[in-house]
């Protein structure tokens, strides 16, 4: 804060305005918004300092909301009761139940939940000696630095923990990943497949409009577009992978390609795709029973979630898991268009090979050097602003909120 303006912990900048300014743009104390029963909607807009260096907000008039009926009148059974501070602002007693329904809160309660207090009171009560207890709005307190809940010493750095246990976990998970990249798989690369679906949806009642599959060699088992039966026009998903329904009305069908997509899945170790939980739940229905779909989910890998383990533990500056953000992550270039389900799959085989070196050869070879990770390239989208911003992308390990 300085002289003329203070930071909220939202982040909004106020300024710091002189009495007759107030009055001319007609802002209102929160003492003055609740004798008219009504409450503040967002932050201050504008802030006085009291003789003890206390501050008093103000808020615009028209950004306000009627306080709930049932709290106007909750303590008046007996005359209601005010008290005027130094500053000249008049504040209500309220019990300290009614007070926290307004989020008010006693000072050490405030601390407690590591807030400091700016504000001047806003409500009062009485302890059971009959001395007065303030109470503070926690909206306008600030929040202090919290402690690493590993140590408990030093402040919070990422992920709740502070640098140097930080540094230390994710040197932890960094071994662990690379021991499991690095393994040697002994994959045939001939009986790895990777494939990418483009459907009319993402709904269980969209259907598929397109499939590529290409082995880990990078040749190309399979690409065709697919007519759906029930589905006419899908404008939404033509704008991203540009199939229309003119393009796909001499295609064959599903069940017409079933067969050939069966037999290519049976003969195969592994089946990959770049976030598989869409193209699983779609590709699964041209088996009739629920032990050939479970047959088949055994078979299938997710590159997406490998690609999140890695950013999580070797490049923390890169925000978004989406195939185009690994492509661009591990410096590959496109081989035909985003989004087009060929592209994809070619896209989706380079990456898994980034990712996992030895992945087709055997324990003989174990030995072999793995290429080194490309050196964090900052702002490859954009940095994270705080430290609840960049653990978004890692707190959870599910398929479906990975940005595909």
């Amino acid at each position: 804060m300085n002289n003329n303006t203070i930071t909220l912990r939202s982040g909004a900048k106020i300024p710091k305005l002189k009495k007759k300014d107030l009055e001319s743009k007609r802002y209102l104390t929160r003492a003055m918004l609740s004798q008219m029963h009504l409450s503040p909607v967002g932050d201050p807009v504008a802030y006085d300092l009291n003789t003890d260096g206390s501050i008093i907000y103000y808020f615009d008039p028209a950004r306000v909301k009627e306080t709930p009926p049932e709290l106007w009148y909750k303590d008046t059974a007996k005359p209601r009761e005010e008290m005027t501070l130094e500053s000249g602002t008049v504040i209500e007693r309220m019990s300290v139940r009614r007070a926290a329904s307004y989020g008010y809160y006693t000072e050490d309660r405030l601390h407690q939940m590591m807030y400091e207090v700016r504000e001047e009171p806003v409500a009062y009560t009485y302890k059971g000696d009959k001395s007065i207890l303030y109470l503070y709005d926690k909206k306008t307190a600030v929040r202090l630095p919290l402690n690493c809940i590993r140590c408990n010493k030093e402040v919070r750095y990422r992920r709740k923990l502070c640098r140097k246990c930080y540094e230390e976990e994710m040197a932890v998970l960094r071994a662990e990943g690379d021991e499991h990249r690095h393994a040697a798989y002994g994959m045939d690369p001939s009986r790895v497949l990777f494939f990418d679906l483009e459907l009319t949806g993402v709904y269980d009642h969209d259907e598929i409009i397109s499939i590529s599959i290409v082995d880990g060699n990078e040749d190309l088992i399979m690409d065709t577009l697919i007519r759906p039966i029930h589905k006419k026009k899908w404008k939404r998903t033509e704008k991203i992978h540009g199939i229309t329904p003119a393009m796909v009305q001499d295609a064959p069908t599903l069940a017409e390609l079933t067969p050939k997509i069966k037999e290519l899945f049976e003969n195969a170790d592994n089946l990959i795709a770049y976030g598989v939980s869409t193209d699983y739940s779609h590709i699964k229905y041209i088996y009739d029973t629920e032990a050939e779909r479970n047959a088949l989910h055994d078979k299938v890998r997710c590159c997406a979630n490998e690609f999140v383990r890695f950013i999580h533990e070797h490049r923390p500056d890169v925000l978004h898991a989406s195939l185009v953000d690994a492509m661009a992550c591990f410096g590959i270039d496109w081989d035909g268009i985003p989004h087009s389900s060929v592209a994809d799959t070619f896209a989706c085989c380079r990456v898994w090979h980034k990712l996992f070196p030895r992945y087709y050869l055997g324990e003989e070879n174990a030995s072999l050097d793995v290429p080194s990770y490309p050196v964090p390239v900052h702002n490859l989208r954009h940095p994270a602003k705080n430290e609840e911003e960049a653990e978004e992308v890692y707190t959870s390990e599910s398929e479906d909120e990975i940005l595909v």
